[in-house]
């Protein structure tokens, strides 16, 4: 397994290889160093809002391929299991629906709502059986507002992360905001995944790129503030573009925001607009494809053409386009690293230092 080192000290740092985002080893242990020890976004609450049910999915389809469950028990207790049953493996569950037990058709092993086994057919003579084993596995499930997040076996603190947008867009009323699928998408990007992060994470490309963006953008105010797995971009909006009406009290009370675009380690990304929120989730398909899906969550809808969160569609286009060929060049027999920006390139230069890092994890 290959290892790599980034300079913790911007002004010295080399950016990772390009060799990196074309390695297929590399790539491949990522699902268990990287996807599997951090956290992914699963949806709201209205995927589940019955007492009684179930909802299954895979976590990170196409990649991480994990088969997991929503439920809600008749508490309303909502939890996340392992869709697998603990007899030959089976999945369980295969469409949502209401429920009063988690039953495997394939030999007939029942399970609580939360995971733990009732019974088995056929198993009176089984030795020390049931154990804690036969109970269905229970993931990390975290609720923020109406979102969900789960993680396989995490190796940071998910809720200070949560504490650390809340400082900023914790006076927004995020179970207010309505998800509207129609204003949705998902892109296709023939890049590496990281590829389309490390360009998000910096506003350098912003007056080269996004003419659109750049107009109602202070280019010059744009910020980067780092934390332990994320960060936030802050965009200023110019004279008389859209921005936040913040609280007395708020960090950037008195300043004029037209956005906040968190990042969370390694794939999630929540942009705040003063119209609500663009939740952009990077997903691995193979080295060289990343589907990114757009999730749009409104609360006020007079705002929502205008500012730094319109033309969204726009920007997503030129985003690829500069991606794309970034992932072309990057084959070149003559390009080795890059240098940052120590001004604009903050962002990029700490998801290099992550990805190094927890590509070194003994697993």
């Amino acid at each position: 397994m290959k290892t790599y080192h980034i300079d913790p000290d911007i002004r010295k740092a080399e950016t990772l290889p390009g060799s990196f985002y074309h390695d297929a080893e590399v790539f491949e242990h990522m699902k268990d160093r990287i996807f599997a020890s951090s956290w992914q976004w699963i949806g709201d609450k209205n995927c589940i809002a019955l007492s009684n049910s179930a909802y299954p999915f895979n976590l990170l389809d196409g990649y991480m391929n994990e088969p997991m469950v929503l439920v809600r028990s008749g508490d309303d207790t909502l939890r996340c299991l392992s869709n697998v049953c603990t007899h030959r493996g089976n999945i369980i569950m295969h469409n949502p629906g209401s429920c009063k037990f988690l039953t495997c058709m394939y030999h007939g092993r029942r399970f609580n709502l939360d995971g733990t086994f009732v019974s088995m057919p056929e198993f009176s003579l089984t030795e020390n059986f049931p154990r804690p084993c036969d109970d269905l596995h229970a993931f990390n499930l975290i609720e923020w507002g109406p979102f969900l997040f789960t993680s396989i076996s995490p190796t940071f603190d998910f809720h200070q992360i949560l504490s650390i947008m809340n400082e900023r867009i914790g006076f927004l009323p995020l179970d207010e905001f309505i998800h509207k699928p129609n204003l949705g998408k998902d892109y296709l990007v023939n890049a590496h995944w990281a590829l389309y992060c490390d360009n998000y994470l910096e506003g350098f490309h912003i007056p080269f790129v996004h003419q659109d963006l750049n107009s109602v953008l202070d280019y010059g105010q744009y910020t980067t503030e780092l934390y332990d797995f994320c960060n936030v971009q802050i965009g200023y909006a110019k004279s008389g573009e859209e921005c936040f009406t913040l609280p007395e009290g708020h960090p950037d009370y008195g300043k004029s925001i037209a956005a906040y675009y968190y990042w969370i380690f390694p794939n999630m990304m929540f942009n705040f607009y003063p119209w609500g929120l663009s939740i952009n989730i990077v997903k691995p398909i193979s080295i060289d494809k990343t589907k990114v899906s757009f999730i749009t969550y409104v609360y006020d809808e007079t705002k929502l053409h205008s500012g730094a969160g319109a033309m969204l569609d726009k920007v997503e286009r030129e985003d690829e386009f500069v991606v794309e060929n970034v992932f072309k060049g990057l084959k070149s027999r003559v390009y080795s690293t890059g240098r940052f920006s120590v001004n604009r390139e903050q962002g990029t230069h700490q998801f290099h230092r992550l990805l190094a890092e927890f590509l070194k994890q003994n697993i």
